[in-house]
């Protein structure tokens, strides 16, 4: 079908699919929302963006398919490869990857179409008298956008690996003297030399200011980012979704194309109003997770040292079974160590067997335990952990006063009640799950060592805390046999 043969049935058809694909994509999004639908969310908005590529074929007519077959051979074997070897631990890294590989898209396409439009036929008059203000504005915004999304979310990508530039480094903000003017300064440069690229006469060099508004948005995308500490990667990563989104929406205002506008506006607008609530989660406001470079000084609290502890009781496996014995009600709080440990499983048998013996188990999740919105949500729907046994913070937390025994396995700032009880600490006033009100909390940790917030966790110290040293699973795992044993 092309247009120059059906012209008519074109015209209709595909605003038809456009629309419908984009009714598609929002029930997609509206099923992500949940954890029980997000499965058929997933497959609603990825039917959605087939429907969109069919679409899009169909308006372009009589085209040469072998560049197109050959991009979905290539990408469609890098995609399935990546999401069949990542391991849920790299799940927020292949976010990030994923929104960089977003914005750079846009960054190649709004390049592409201005060189096709502009810099090929050597056109004289300005970008924007030959292209129009809102094309020639929207190509602009489309790189800018594009190019901070990309290099921002690889150097997400590289903190969440723990290296960069190869060298280790920890979840540590990196502050650099004057990074407030040094970013302000790159800024300009990018958003002075994108508008000069699209109203100054082409004569002037327009693929030189294009190259340098690129160059600088690349620069400040890692600036953006280098500050940011692995506490607030969950924030971070949703604003750079958000990001992607918005780069997408600006590349449909450039190719007229009003899906593509609707698509990115749904993820810009989806991902800014996620990046909200972790905020409030939080207890932060985003001006000061992007530009507080928090965990990165010394605070108060202490700074989470082994040696600033006291008053700690290490019990081991046989001793906490001991204590699962006689409780009649247990809460699993799962961190992010539980996904390093690959612990969910064993956190499923063990709950599974107490469940056999009449004892009520829940998991209390944290809006951003993990290193992604809902990390924790997806390492225990891997292992089938009942949907409504997941409860969130504000439902498990009246809760606790009523529990025998929380076990907490890999989290540490959020369970802190520091949050709560310690004016000046760095996280006071952050919404916490008040696990410290149970009777007994189980803290199963490697070392005393400090979470992302770099703090001491006054919980290890508490009379009705026992920590239980070692890896997560071994840990779980002997307790499960200690329980089994015991009949």
């Amino acid at each position: 079908m092309s247009p120059a043969s059906s012209p008519s049935v074109t015209a209709t058809l595909v605003p038809i699919l456009y629309l419908v694909s984009a009714v598609v994509f929002i029930f997609g999004i509206k099923g992500l929302t949940k954890v029980r639908t997000a499965r058929r969310g997933n497959l609603l908005a990825a039917g959605a963006m087939l429907l969109a590529i069919v679409a899009t074929l169909i308006d372009l007519g009589t085209i040469d398919y072998r560049w197109i077959l050959a991009g979905l051979v290539i990408g469609g074997l890098i995609g399935s490869i990546a999401a069949v070897k990542v391991e849920m631990t790299g799940m927020p890294e292949m976010v990030a990857l994923f929104n960089g590989c977003g914005g750079g898209a846009s960054v190649l396409v709004a390049t592409a179409y201005l060189w096709y439009r502009v810099v090929e036929p050597a056109a004289d008059g300005t970008p924007a008298a030959l292209l129009g203000a809102d094309s020639a504005v929207s190509s602009v915004l489309s790189i800018l956008i594009g190019a901070v999304t990309l290099t921002g979310s690889l150097v997400a990508y590289l903190k969440l690996r723990g290296w960069i530039f190869g060298r280790r480094i920890s979840g540590q903000p990196i502050l650099l003297p004057g990074r407030h003017v040094i970013n302000a300064l790159v800024g300009l440069v990018a958003l002075g030399a994108g508008l000069a690229a699209m109203f100054l006469p082409t004569g002037f060099g327009l693929a030189p200011l294009i190259i340098v508004a690129a160059l600088a948005s690349l620069v400040l995308g890692v600036l953006l980012v280098l500050p940011i500490g692995g506490a607030d990667m969950p924030v971070v990563i949703s604003l750079l979704n958000s990001y992607s989104g918005l780069a997408a929406s600006a590349t449909g205002f450039v190719l007229n194309n009003n899906l593509l506008i609707i698509s990115g506006a749904l993820v810009g607008a989806s991902g800014l109003i996620l990046t909200q609530i972790m905020c409030v989660a939080m207890n932060r406001t985003l001006g000061n997770v992007l530009f507080g470079g928090f965990g990165g000084e010394a605070s108060a609290g202490g700074g989470g040292a082994s040696s600033e502890y006291t008053n700690v009781k290490s019990y081991g496996a046989e001793d906490a079974a001991l204590v699962l014995e006689s409780a009649e009600s247990v809460v699993f709080v799962p961190g992010y160590g539980l996904a390093v440990a690959q612990a969910q499983h064993v956190v499923r048998e063990l709950a599974d067997l107490l469940i056999e013996r009449r004892v009520k188990v829940t998991y209390g999740i944290h809006p951003v335990a993990g290193r992604m919105p809902g990390h924790m949500n997806v390492l225990l729907a891997e292992a089938d952990v009942p949907y409504e046994q997941l409860l969130e913070m504000d439902t498990i937390n009246p809760e606790f006063k009523e529990t025998d025994v929380v076990i907490v396995v890999g989290a540490n700032d959020v369970v802190n009640p520091a949050a709560e009880k310690t004016p000046g600490s760095p996280i006071y006033g952050m919404p916490i799950l008040k696990v410290y009100e149970a009777q007994t909390v189980m803290m199963i940790k490697r070392s005393l060592s400090a979470g992302f917030a770099g703090i001491k966790n006054e919980l290890f110290e508490y009379d009705n805390t026992i920590m239980l040293f070692g890896d997560g699973k071994k840990m779980l795992q002997d307790m499960l046999a200690e329980v089994k044993a015991a009949g």
